[in-house]
């Protein structure tokens, strides 16, 4: 009977081939890098330095760009508004003429004073002013804002309704009916108020 000789050895193990590593110990000195190496890894730190400065400048150029657009937006609204506001508030000068009920010019821009009418016994009611005339009864009047028109003759357009307060309204005379501004009545020239008749 044959009896197997087998020891438990191993086969011997392959020498290791040349140039490869197995295991790197705690004291192995690692090798510098070649001429190459050096020269590629300063190249890719330069060109890392050289793009995040030119994205610092896009960033730098894309926040002034903003600031402009937010600022030529400003402007404009503000431009805008004072445009909106000049035409607002612009005053306007019309001429007012005096006319009886038939809308006929008189030559006294008295009778349609309110102060002159009312010191003179009469009264003011529905846009007219009434003036009492000598013997009894009244003549009314109003003005007329805009129309033209000589003493005697019918005015010529114009409108009855009074303009707003940002109108100067004067007579042919130069009195003052009414002062432009923001609601505020002026004073005509011989002192009395230059409240209209025709409101």
């Amino acid at each position: 009977m044959t009896q197997d000789n087998n020891t438990g050895d191993q086969p011997p193990p392959e020498p290791p081939k040349r140039g490869s590593m197995r295991f790197q110990d705690a004291n192995t000195q690692p090798r510098e890098p070649s001429l190459a190496e050096q020269r590629a890894r300063r190249q890719a730190l330069a060109d890392e330095e050289r793009n995040e400065e030119l994205a610092r400048q896009a960033d730098a150029k894309a926040a002034t760009r903003r600031k402009i657009l937010i600022g030529s937006g400003v402007t404009v609204g503000l431009v805008g508004l004072v445009a909106t506001f000049y035409t607002v508030a612009k005053t306007e000068n019309v001429t007012a003429v005096c006319t009886d009920k038939d809308g006929v010019v008189v030559q006294n821009d008295d009778y349609c004073d309110d102060n002159y009418v009312t010191s003179h016994g009469g009264y003011h009611s529905g846009g007219f002013l009434f003036l009492p005339i000598p013997g009894g009864g009244y003549n009314s009047y109003r003005y007329n804002y805009g129309g033209t028109g000589v003493v005697g003759q019918r005015v010529s357009g114009g409108t009855y309704d009074a303009p707003s307060a940002r109108t100067n309204v004067t007579t042919k005379s130069g009195k003052s009916v009414q002062r432009g501004g923001f609601g505020i009545s002026g004073k005509s020239g011989s002192g009395g108020s230059g409240k209209s008749g025709g409101s």
